[in-house]
């Protein structure tokens, strides 16, 4: 059994049991005149891995933040552990592990005194974890943290958000910092957190070859609003581009029964389509149809 059959095994019977680890309902928010968010509404049932994709401004630091309750929207309503987020109790937020863009961790401290803070909040801290992770990272439990590398910083970030063992993780540009070696470490790191805990993450990133090794999900974030949300690779194998002359084009695709995900004027009365479907692409005459890249669905379902 593969790791994506496992989770979606997981997924299943937790639905029956459990509420939604995550629920937003119709979340509005904007910056002054320009909005932000706009009725965006969106589910992650727990043991969930999604990886959150969208442009630089799409508001993908803001829907965490708003997620997490540290923006207020304009209107409506988030729920964690099918819990209204204004009535979470300790215990509840205990259960969420966060790692911002910036680490802003408390530079005067050493790693082990800013680790030993953090452990007096949760009572299920994991000190044989921590100290795994913090050996293996190489990170100095004794030097000041402002003496600390970028990349060591984040890393040190990421191990404070995994210490308590979370059942919500989320993960704003967590690799950023990082040279690939230290990337491909921790994403090991994640997939064994979810394979043993069935932890719900959130991870959001601008490097999509991440997302290929470790989202069993992804979300396309555009217009202030979760456009299409798939497992990765049901949504690789199902999607196409479509090029041809637009009418042929578009009879095509409504013939077969095509999902169109985005659209590419190319002029002279062509046009390329984004589309999806079950099962395999006929062709017809006069038309291209060609596999995607995670990169160019980035690009047609984000523009």
């Amino acid at each position: 059994m593969n790791l994506q059959t496992t989770q979606n095994s997981a997924q299943a019977a937790a639905h029956h049991t459990t509420p939604a680890t995550v629920a937003i309902h119709n979340l509005s928010l904007a910056y002054g005149a320009q909005p932000v968010l706009q009725n965006l509404s969106w589910q992650l049932p727990p043991g969930q891995v999604v990886g959150l994709l969208g442009r630089n401004g799409a508001g993908k630091t803001t829907l965490i933040e708003s997620l997490l309750g540290l923006r207020e929207p304009a209107q409506g309503e988030v729920q964690l552990f099918g819990q209204p987020l204004a009535a979470l109790g300790d215990a509840e937020r205990a259960r969420i592990g966060y790692v911002p863009q910036q680490s802003n961790l408390f530079e005067w401290m050493t790693p082990a005194q800013l680790l030993a803070y953090f452990k007096a909040f949760y009572p299920r801290w994991n000190d044989a974890k921590v100290e795994s992770l913090l050996t293996r990272w190489g990170i100095n439990h004794h030097q000041p943290i402002g003496k600390l590398s970028g990349g060591q910083q984040q890393r040190l970030s990421i191990i404070r958000a995994l210490g308590h063992e979370p059942d919500l993780l989320v993960l704003d540009e967590p690799v950023a910092s990082l040279d690939p070696a230290g990337r491909r470490d921790f994403l090991q790191e994640l997939v064994a957190q979810v394979i043993d805990r069935g932890t719900t993450v959130v991870f959001s990133t601008h490097i999509l070859s991440d997302l290929e090794r470790v989202a069993f999900n992804v979300a396309f974030l555009a217009a202030g609003r979760i456009v299409l949300q798939a497992p990765l690779d049901e949504l690789m194998d199902g999607a196409r581009s479509i090029t041809g002359p637009s009418l042929v084009v578009r009879q095509q695709v409504q013939a077969q029964g095509w999902q169109v995900l985005g659209e590419t004027p190319l002029g002279h009365g062509h046009t390329r389509l984004l589309a999806r479907r079950e099962g395999e692409a006929a062709t017809w005459p006069g038309t291209e149809v060609t596999a995607v890249s995670l990169e160019d669905l980035f690009m047609g379902l984000t523009q």
